[in-house]
C-alpha cells in the first residue's frame, strides 16, 4: 500500500517528524481502514469527526489480538505475522505485518540512537524460550543484530552455558564493547555458574521468568546479576508482539522513549480515562504500528519519574503473565 510506504520513510527519516500531528492523521486513516479498530470506536459510540487531539484517540485492548486480525486494509493481504509466547495453555498473539524489511530498519534505528552502531558491539544473544519457537519478533530483531555486529564471535546461544562463558572469557580482552543480551530467567541461570567478568560488557534483560523460576521484583534480580556478573546496573527491553517499537532502559528499570513511541497513564478503575495519580495502565501509541494499529491499551501498569522515564509496575492481576516485563515492583 501506498499509504505505508509514504508513512514509513517518514519515522525513518533521521531529521524526524512531529508526533502528534502524524498520530492524529494515522487515527483517522486507521478508523477507517481498519475493521477491528472501526467496529471499536462504534461500539464505544465515538465520533471520529470530532477526534482533532492526540489525547482524544481511544485505544484498542491488546486481547484484540489473540482473537481478530488487526490488520489496516485487506486482511488478504497479510501473511507475515509475529507470534506471542505465552505461558502453558494460554492463548497467543499474532501481529500481522506489512514489512519485516521495516520493523528490522526501525528496531535498528532505535537500538543504535541509544547505544551506538552495532559494529562496535559483540552480541551473545541468549535467548531460550524465544529460540525454541517460531515468529517471534524478538529473536528477528536479534538475528538482525547479529548480523549487523559483522562480528564472528556473536550469536545465540540456548542453554549451553559453558559455550557462552567460554566465548565471554575469549572476549575478555576485545577492543568492542561485549552486548549480553538475554531473558531475564535465563541470565540468572547464568549467574549461577559464576561467568567471568568483564569490563566492556554491557548486560540486558527481557522477557521476564516464563514460569521457569520463581518471580521476583526488579531489584531483586538486577541486585544478583550486578554482583554475579560484575555490573553497575542492568539495562533493560521493553517491547511486546503486539508493538513495532522498542524503549530501553539503562538502569534502574527507567525507560526512554523513542520517538515513534508515547504513553499515557489510564485510571486502573475506568480504562477510558486517564489518570491523576502518579501510576496507572499504560496505553501507548505506537506510530510504528501504522499497518496494524497504533493505539494500544496494555495489561502493564506504570508510572513516570521526575525526569519524564517510563517504569514499568507489573500488570493487572486479571491479565496472562506477560514475557516482556518484570512482575510487581
Amino acid at each position: 500500500m501506498d499509504y505505508f510506504k509514504s508513512f514509513s520513510s517518514k519515522l525513518l527519516d533521521p531529521g524526524g517528524y512531529d508526533f502528534d500531528s502524524l498520530a492524529l492523521e494515522l487515527f483517522h486513516f486507521q478508523a477507517n481502514h481498519n475493521k477491528v479498530y472501526q467496529e471499536f470506536i462504534q461500539a464505544r459510540n465515538l465520533n471520529v469527526r470530532e477526534i482533532n487531539a492526540v489525547e482524544d484517540i481511544p485505544f484498542l485492548p491488546v486481547e484484540f489480538f489473540k482473537s481478530k486480525a488487526v490488520v489496516t486494509g485487506n486482511a488478504g493481504d497479510y501473511s507475515d505475522f509475529y507470534s506471542s509466547s505465552g505461558t502453558t495453555g494460554a492463548v497467543t498473539s499474532k501481529h500481522y505485518i506489512w514489512s519485516q524489511t521495516f520493523y528490522l530498519k526501525h528496531a535498528r534505528m532505535i537500538f543504535e540512537k541509544e547505544y551506538g552502531p552495532l559494529s562496535n558491539y559483540h552480541i551473545l544473544a541468549l535467548l531460550p524460550s524465544y529460540l525454541e519457537r517460531k515468529g517471534s519478533s524478538l529473536v528477528a530483531m536479534m538475528d538482525d543484530f547479529i548480523s549487523a555486529s559483522a562480528s564472528v564471535h556473536s550469536g545465540f546461544y540456548l542453554y549451553n552455558h559453558r559455550d557462552l562463558i567460554n566465548k565471554m572469557a575469549e572476549l575478555r580482552d576485545t577492543n568492542r564493547q561485549v552486548l549480553l543480551f538475554g531473558i531475564t530467567f535465563a541470565l540468572l541461570d547464568l549467574a549461577e555458574k559464576d561467568p567471568p567478568f568483564l569490563n566492556n560488557l554491557t548486560v540486558m534483560e527481557t522477557g521476564g521468568m516464563k514460569g521457569k523460576r520463581k518471580e521476583m521484583i526488579r531489584e531483586e534480580v538486577h541486585g544478583i546479576l550486578c554482583e554475579k556478573l560484575g555490573q553497575e546496573a542492568i539495562h533493560s527491553e521493553y517491547g511486546m508482539t503486539e508493538l513495532m517499537s522498542q524503549a530501553y532502559s539503562k538502569g534502574q528499570g527507567k525507560y526512554k522513549l523513542p520517538a515513534s513511541l508515547r504513553v499515557f497513564l489510564r485510571d486502573p478503575h475506568d480504562p477510558f480515562s486517564f489518570t491523576n495519580r502518579s501510576q496507572g495502565g499504560v496505553n501507548v501509541i505506537d506510530l510504528a504500528n501504522f499497518h496494524s494499529c497504533a493505539f494500544i491499551e496494555t495489561q502493564d501498569l506504570g508510572r513516570f519519574d521526575r525526569e519524564g522515564y517510563l517504569e514499568i509496575l507489573g500488570r493487572f492481576d486479571n491479565s496472562e503473565v506477560r514475557g516482556c516485563n518484570l512482575m510487581v515492583n
